[in-house]
């Protein structure tokens, strides 16, 4: 029985259900939870919280949202994001089902409601779980999976801590051996606390157990009805938002170094890659063109501001850009006469994170002495704006800005309660303190005292230890009454500057942190991270966050010829494209080796050939939530041989990728998806691949080379000329790929638009549909399209034509019979217009 209120929220009064009935929901029920608990009390890492809610909303047809949180509100919450519309239950995909003593719930698919559940809370019957654990610091969910987890699942590399970000989302893909099908679903944890999620699959068993482990906060679970990977994240855009729009010039090559130590290296490095004719867009600079380490300075001996506006002056000249990097922390000052603009405007401004006492946390960071900006004082965003507008008219005049160290990092473990004599700007701060770790938890009515949050009473595998360590401790407040240990993986979410394109790249981020660039953070030159980039790279198309790259060549350590020419062919097809590495290893800039610097050149060119195709990606990103790199699986769902592979990848539908991940080989294995229903082909001879069903397929890969393959009934407008920027890349004409399937048809979309327009202005999409012998050429938009296509060829073409005809009239053709290759050049057609191509 269910009582219901007049108006509002529905309020249910649970009676009697029987186990496993759904409850007779409209459109959302909010209801006490009756009993969290398999015995009288728990406390097992804090005090259990006696007073439950749970609401429940069928936010969309393919959206249910379940929150569980303490009836009183003590708890904080992370904002929820508002649901646009509300659908009926009768309507979802997904059904909440519920049995009340002991509480647990379960979600089902209507059009299955008796197939294993996709999401069940009771402990397991196999292994040994726990049930619904709710305490004041601890909070435990459990749920089965009644198949083991891949062992290729793609989570956090075992060889590097967690230490950058939170995006507790995953996707369950099971597929059906019966149907020869496959269906997934999302599961999102809107939480900023602290966690472990555990994976566990014991040896030989048929079930394995997902786990959060939450140092607080409440449950806040999105589940997400599928059912092909694409849709899930379609549908997790849906509830943190889709990318944000970056600029055409972004997806060029950058070059950067924690090292180089002055202007006249910087200009160099800049003039060496000229002079080797390996494209260059975007210089960087980390630290070293700081004045004592501090943020929003330059040193003005090595890097004086003045020459810096004219090197920078310089680079736009050429279309070529600036990015410097923005730490978290800001430097303190520590004498009257130590006059620092940031920090001082700051102090008054009240921006700076505090101790629960209410005074300047203070950490260390490169500058020596350090104070964080609090992200949630509405005061902060402004004075850093300022900060910002005031160094790019002192002369660093940036086109992008690089976050790093905002977890934030400090060097100490905790606050500092009183400066030691000796000036900022040092390093050398090695003496831990701990401040009290009283601090009250929430924002609301039940805001608890006396609890110990720099060491909660469950202790998470935290790659420091203690959480605090490397760090703000976790009782550093806040403005509101925050703690740290809610909002510290929100800390990179709030620094972002707003209402301009960025390009702005982070090292940390939380769930719905897409306005941002992604960073894989530092890693080491070895074999293993070039292998890991590509689990890192999938991992963020998931979250949200598609323009993500690694440090190519590596970060730590030293790289090597054969290492670094393979991460520079890799990197040349991943999102983000940047070479990166320490002071103190060997400099890796790709000109350092000659084989290196040629086989940068030349996958460079492919990768400058093809930013039409990864700019429209890009631009659906935005549009849509689709990822433009993915896992071999997200496009052919009903593969199981495809699940565990990740030593491939594809970009967009039509391009698959096959580096080579080892050294000392000159060939490398992959599967080619599809069956036999696909036809992949060289991109660069471009040769038909002839293979075996399913099977692994050994490809040749001389140093220097990597292989790409392009799918049949794809449509790729190409720019035809790569050149040595992105801008004299797009000035160039354009060129059509049509690789047409078995049966004659292909199909493909290119956005097009001034790539820097913020919100994006007038845009065109051209489609090329192909049909047999017929390739149909349209455009649709406000933008105009400067640029002329002067080629087209269409791979697939089984004989040679005796006549080609572009519109009314002939044209001239060439016709490769191996390559079932036709191609019509020496074109200048109008792409604004429609277009018809046919062969007889």
């Amino acid at each position: 029985m269910f009582s219901f209120p007049v108006a509002g929220v529905l309020w249910l009064t649970f009676v009697s259900v029987a186990l496993g009935a759904e409850p007779p929901l409209t459109r959302s029920m909010s209801r006490p939870v009756p009993d969290t608990r398999s015995t009288p009390s728990c406390n097992a890492f804090g005090v259990d919280v006696e007073d439950l809610t749970i609401e429940v909303k069928y936010e969309t047809e393919t959206r249910l949202h379940v929150s569980i949180f303490d009836t009183v509100n003590s708890e904080t919450v992370v904002a929820r994001p508002q649901a646009s519309g509300s659908k009926t239950a009768a309507k979802s995909d997904l059904v909440f089902n519920y049995d009340p003593n002991p509480f647990a719930f379960w979600i089902t698919r209507r059009s299955a409601p008796h197939s294993t559940p996709l999401f069940d809370t009771h402990p397991s019957v196999e292994l040994d779980g726990f049930p619904l654990v709710f305490e004041n610091q601890y909070i435990q969910v459990p749920r089965d999976i009644q198949d083991p987890i891949n062992e290729n699942m793609q989570v956090p590399s075992p060889l590097i801590p967690p230490r950058y970000g939170l995006h507790p989302i995953y996707m369950d893909h099971r597929f059906n051996s019966t149907t020869d099908t496959s269906q997934s679903h999302g599961v999102f944890l809107l939480n900023a606390n602290g966690a472990d999620i555990l994976l566990l699959t014991p040896p030989s068993s048929n079930v394995s157990l997902i786990e959060y482990r939450l140092l607080g906060g409440t449950l806040d679970l999105y589940f997400l009805s599928g059912p092909t990977p694409l849709a899930v994240m379609q549908q997790y855009a849906e509830v943190v938002g889709t990318p944000t729009w970056q600029p055409y010039w972004g997806v060029g090559f950058h070059l950067c170094r924690w090292g180089y130590t002055s202007l006249n290296e910087t200009r160099d490095v800049v003039a060496r890659m000229r002079a080797a004719e390996i494209p260059l867009e975007v210089m960087w600079n980390d630290i070293d063109l700081y004045h004592a380490f501090r943020d929003f300075t330059t040193d003005p001996e090595k890097f004086p501001a003045d020459e810096m506006r004219d090197f920078i002056m310089e680079l736009r000249e050429n279309n070529q850009y600036f990015i410097p990097i923005v730490d978290a922390a800001i430097g303190k000052t520590t004498n009257n006469t130590d006059f620092y603009d940031p920090y001082l405007k700051g102090a008054q401004l009240d921006v700076f994170i505090k101790n629960p006492d209410g005074t300047e946390y203070i950490g260390q960071v490169w500058p020596g002495y350090t104070v964080f900006p609090d992200w949630f004082a509405p005061q902060t965003l402004g004075w850093w704006t300022e900060a910002l507008k005031n160094w790019s008219a002192s002369g660093i005049e940036f086109s992008g800005i690089w976050l790093d160290m905002n977890e934030a990092s400090s060097f100490c473990d905790g606050s500092w309660f009183v400066l030691l004599t000796g000036r900022s700007g040092g390093t050398g701060i090695d003496i831990s303190n701990n401040s009290s770790p009283l601090s009250r938890r929430g924002v609301g009515a039940g805001n608890q005292t006396g609890v110990d949050l720099n060491m909660p009473p469950y202790a998470t595998h935290n790659g420091f230890g203690r959480l605090s360590n490397h760090t703000l401790a976790p009782n550093a407040s806040h403005a509101g009454g925050y703690a740290e240990l809610d909002g510290h993986n929100l800390w990179a979410l709030k620094a972002v500057l707003p209402g301009q394109r960025p390009f702005i790249i982070s090292r940390s981020a939380f769930a719905s942190s897409r306005r941002m660039v992604g960073w894989l953070g530092d890693n080491y030159s070895k074999w293993e991270y070039m292998y890991l980039s590509i689990q890192g790279i999938l991992q963020h198309q998931m979250f949200q966050i598609p323009f993500v790259g690694t440090d190519t060549c590596g970060f730590q350590g030293n790289t090597d010829e054969e290492l670094c020419n393979r991460w520079m062919q890799l990197s040349a097809f991943a999102p983000f494209y940047r070479n990166h590495n320490q002071r103190g290893a060997m400099s890796q800039e790709p000109y350092v080796w000659d084989s290196v610097a040629k086989a940068s050149r030349t996958a460079i060119a492919v990768r400058y050939a093809m930013l039409p195709y990864w700019y429209s990606l890009f631009a659906n990103a935005s549009i849509h939530g689709t990822p433009p790199v993915r896992a071999l699986f997200w496009e052919f769902p009903d593969e199981p041989e495809l699940f565990s592979i990740d030593r491939q990848f594809m970009i967009g539908k039509d391009i698959l990728v096959t580096p080579v991940l080892t050294p000392n080989v000159s060939s490398v294995g992959g599967i080619f998806p599809g069956r036999r229903k696909t036809v992949w082909r060289d991109w660069y001879t471009p040769r038909r691949i002839e293979r075996d069903c399913a099977r692994e397929y050994h490809v040749s890969c001389p140093l220097g080379h990597i292989n790409v393959h392009v799918r049949d009934g794809a449509a790729i407008l190409l720019h035809q000329t790569p050149a040595y920027t992105v801008e004299e890349t797009r000035q160039g004409p354009f060129s059509l790929l049509v690789t047409q399937s078995m049966d004659g048809h292909a199909f493909g979309t290119t956005y097009l638009d001034d790539g820097v327009s913020d919100p994006p202005g007038p845009s065109t999409t051209v489609t090329v549909r192909s049909s047999k012998s017929t390739v149909m050429i349209s455009a649709e938009g406000a933008f105009h399209i400067t640029q002329k296509l002067a080629e087209v060829t269409i791979l697939g073409v089984m004989h040679k034509p005796n006549e080609v005809f572009v519109g009314d009239k002939r044209k001239a053709f060439n016709y490769a019979g191996p390559q079932q290759k036709l191609v019509i050049s020496k074109l200048a057609l109008d792409l604004n217009g429609h277009t018809t191509i046919e062969w007889k």
